[in-house]
């Protein structure tokens, strides 16, 4: 951990400062979790040691609740597992991932200390808890959490006093970071990473953190200069900035103070009219058409969650249609009519319409976000995805073109989604130079190899339905 140290950030405690200088896309510090564990909806469905989704797992034959890609999977997480597969079976049932996740530690923190590593550069009694600041609904949850936790925890295993288990759960909910799959594309489950702990947020922040081969990495934006704070971003930039302030406080417990909040920065952008040869619609107009659009989000979230996904492409085309010449192209409304749209429809294999809307998203972006953001990265992959599988090879090369260039600084050279869109970046370009030289028998060939090999994007599940449900899926 030679490349950062801690210090005390003016307003926010301990923070963590370059002592050296860095350029985009350059690693800073990578973390392996001190424990993770798999969400309790995804439990059956993702490789308890490697976080890998896979159609067939093996389920431990002892708890039945474990389960793993394979041996080797099983093997390695052997460690972990053993004292939770029989606390699992004296307790009868399995606890939530909470509980799973404040056990975890504790074994190894009874095995390996407080601090585990020699790159660890805090212990957890020495990070914030906030359950002096939780809600009185928020405290109920947490108790039941804590009393669940003591029925479960084996009489044979060392006994803690209740206020360190208290402080542990109190971490996670505040510090917990969330562990995706292999691909980086689904959120799978939940980790504690105490270096991670102590960067601290900024909504236009300097760096971002991605895991890549079961490590997290703290990776730079842009420049950042020897002894600047290191920062990340604890929510979506895409929300008003009320809207993040309001998340920060109540998840976080921190009101923010940064340059974008205090300002307002491109909160305009978000809720604004179409400007055409500089006239911007009315103001009761330009509010007229929001509250339009806002009324059919629940709406449309709630048809595609329940897998009625031509009442989606209903929903999202009325809204659309009667908004979209009122309102900006950086709306956040219509940018989530767009997503939404697009996404339904390039799995119902109407491609054309899904790459217009993917495009739109995507020019609406890169007003909004910093030009080095992940989710940008990740909305002009799908848009070059999807003009690719509409037959549209120049914007689509030069969509997976823009999108390999940013993740190459948020994701890095070896991580999996970059890996996959070099390969389509290659064969983008092939192609391309092939439409180049004969527009006729590059349509040809591709209407020949669509016939014998449909297009897929990356890992399409057999069928449309359940990829579109595996896509959806929600964290209940």
């Amino acid at each position: 951990m030679e490349n950062v140290a801690i210090f005390n950030s003016p307003g926010k405690g301990r923070g963590l400062k370059a002592t050296k200088e860095f350029w985009a896309g350059d690693v800073i510090f990578s973390e392996p979790s001190l424990s993770a564990v798999v969400f309790d909806s995804l439990s059956e469905r993702i490789c308890h040691s490697c976080f890998r989704g896979q159609e067939k797992l093996q389920k431990c034959g002892q708890c039945k609740f474990a389960h793993y890609c394979d041996r080797t999977c099983q093997r390695a997480g052997w460690a972990e597992h053993k004292q939770e597969c029989g606390a699992i079976k004296s307790f009868g049932k399995v606890p939530n991932e909470n509980i799973r996740l404040v056990a975890r530690i504790l074994w190894r923190m009874d095995k390996e200390g407080s601090v585990v590593s020699d790159m660890q550069l805090t212990t957890l009694d020495e990070l914030e808890d906030h359950i002096s600041d939780m809600q009185e609904e928020e405290m109920q949850e947490f108790k039941v959490d804590i009393h669940n936790f003591l029925d479960y925890w084996p009489r044979n295993s060392k006994q803690h006093r209740i206020d360190d288990i208290s402080h542990l759960f109190g971490v996670i909910n505040c510090n917990g970071f969330t562990v995706s799959d292999q691909r980086g594309l689904q959120a799978v489950g939940v980790g504690l990473f105490p270096n991670l702990c102590l960067v601290n947020h900024n909504c236009w922040p300097n760096c971002t953190v991605i895991l890549n081969h079961g490590k997290i990495e703290l990776r730079s934006l842009g420049k950042i200069a020897e002894g600047e704070e290191l920062m990340v971003s604890y929510v979506n930039y895409l929300n008003l900035s009320e809207e993040r302030q309001r998340l920060l406080k109540t998840q976080y417990f921190f009101d923010c103070t940064c340059e974008h909040c205090k300002d307002h920065i491109k909160d305009d952008l978000k809720l604004g009219g179409r400007e055409v040869d500089g006239v911007k619609p009315p103001e009761d107009q330009v509010k007229e058409a929001t509250d339009y659009c806002f009324s059919l989000l629940e709406k449309m979230d709630n048809a595609r969650l329940n897998g009625d996904y031509h009442e989606v492409v209903k929903i999202c085309r009325d809204c659309i249609e009667k908004t979209e010449p009122v309102l900006a192209d950086t709306h956040i409304y219509l940018l989530r009519m767009w997503s939404t749209l697009s996404e339904v429809q390039a799995y119902l294999q109407n491609f054309e319409e899904a790459a217009d809307y993917a495009r739109k998203m995507v020019e609406g972006y890169l007003k909004i976000y910093n030009p080095n953001n992940a989710a940008l990265g990740l909305a002009a992959m799908r848009a070059g995805v999807n003009h690719w599988q509409a037959g549209e090879i120049e914007v689509g090369h030069s969509m997976v073109c823009k999108a390999y260039a940013i993740l190459m600084v948020t994701h890095g050279p070896t991580h999996p989604i970059t890996k996959d869109l070099e390969a389509m970046r290659m064969q983008t370009e092939m192609e391309l130079r092939m439409f180049k030289q004969n527009e006729y028998v590059y349509h040809s060939m591709r209407e020949a190899a669509l016939k014998n090999k449909p297009m897929t994007m990356m890992h399409e599940p057999r069928s449309v339905e359940e990829g579109i449900k595996n896509l959806f899926h929600r964290r209940k």
